[in-house]
């Protein structure tokens, strides 16, 4: 009988213990849009800037309000990218024009910069900067330039192809900690520090969407969210709590967004 007793409490055991690790509530389903949508970001204060076919951007904040709406977006040509790090300064990067359109927190325009007339030629990413600048990398001299809002120049790196042994080209940049993480979907993560000096690579590729908390670069690909920590260098995995391939979906350090052409759902996570 106490062999019984002790193999029971074993298998229950074991059975709650892959219950938990395979639980779905680390992903919690917290609010869900409609409406027309083509692209999605998320803030640090969970505003939503919701991009529609016809070309608006709509901002929308934590309790699902419209706070503001920019109806210029194809004015420049194909949006690119936009970055929201800084809620107070919205950049949306035009890459097939060299240009970044600068928009306040109510997104009403404040001004443009034409990146080739401050010779600037093939900018591949743009973020904003931890002193109210912004990072550019310049494919056409391979370089990681700083430039303030007016699109002069404060500082930029020696050629990194006298740096590397291999060409760079990244899609993100962010500014976070007091280092500049270039992120590059086939060659890994550079880090650089907030004057462009290089500190170190990260080995994380074959991303889709990509986000940095504290030490840990947050990325994720089909259905898998990987969490990298760039201190301990040891990476885990989770998968998403479904798996739609016609969804699209990014990652922010808490947040899953997951998104169609009509509808958007925001699933909170722990990692």
């Amino acid at each position: 009988m106490r062999i019984f007793l002790t193999i029971l409490s074993i298998s229950l055991f074991l059975q709650n213990s892959f219950s938990q690790k395979q639980s779905p509530d680390s992903f919690v389903l917290i609010r869900s849009y409609t409406g027309n949508i083509v692209d999605v970001a998320m803030d640090n204060f969970d505003n939503l800037y919701v991009v529609s076919s016809t070309g608006q951007i709509k901002k929308l904040n934590a309790a699902g309000d419209s706070v503001g709406v920019y109806n210029q977006t194809k004015n420049y040509g194909k949006l690119y990218t936009i970055d929201v790090s800084n809620p107070l300064k919205i950049l949306l990067f035009y890459k097939d024009f060299s240009s970044i359109v600068i928009l306040d927190r109510f997104l009403a325009n404040k001004s443009a910069i034409d990146l080739k007339r401050y010779s600037i030629l093939n900018p591949s990413a743009i973020g904003n900067s931890y002193d109210n600048n912004i990072w550019v990398y310049d494919e056409y001299d391979n370089k990681l330039k700083k430039i303030d809002e007016q699109g002069n120049k404060i500082l930029e790196t020696a050629d990194f192809r006298n740096v590397f042994d291999q060409s760079i080209s990244p899609q993100k940049i962010f500014n976070e900690n007091g280092l500049v993480y270039l992120a590059d979907t086939t060659n890994g993560v550079f880090v650089f520090d907030n004057y462009g000096s290089f500190k170190k690579k990260i080995p994380v590729k074959n991303w889709q969407t990509i986000s940095i908390a504290n030490n840990n670069i947050i990325s994720a690909n089909n259905e898998l969210i990987s969490v990298f920590n760039s201190s301990t260098q040891l990476q885990t995995q989770k998968k998403f709590p479904f798996f739609k391939p016609y969804f699209h979906s990014f990652i922010t350090p808490t947040k899953l967004v997951s998104f169609s052409s009509n509808s958007i759902q925001i699933y909170q996570y722990r990692y």
